[in-house]
């Protein structure tokens, strides 16, 4: 294993950490501005307004992660 392919306790090199960082990649992308928005305007009855920057956070999150994961050629 080369020092780059373990980043902070998460070895890259393990298909485990691959496939788990790929969904959580997928799951800020996509679940987080539409679900997390509704749930936390409508069932917790947070503003409307700082659900939808909540939303844009996890978006851009996730956008990072995937160039993350494509500049470490996890993603090809």
């Amino acid at each position: 294993m080369n020092e780059n392919s373990s980043i902070g306790g998460f070895d890259l090199d393990s298909k485990f950490w691959r496939i788990i960082m790929v969904i959580v990649a997928v799951f800020l992308i996509f679940i987080g501005p539409t679900y997390i928005s509704y749930l936390l305007s409508d069932v917790l009855r947070i503003d409307y307004v700082a659900s939808l920057l909540v939303g844009l956070v996890l978006f851009a999150l996730g956008l990072a992660l995937i160039v993350f994961l494509t500049r470490k050629k996890i993603l090809t």
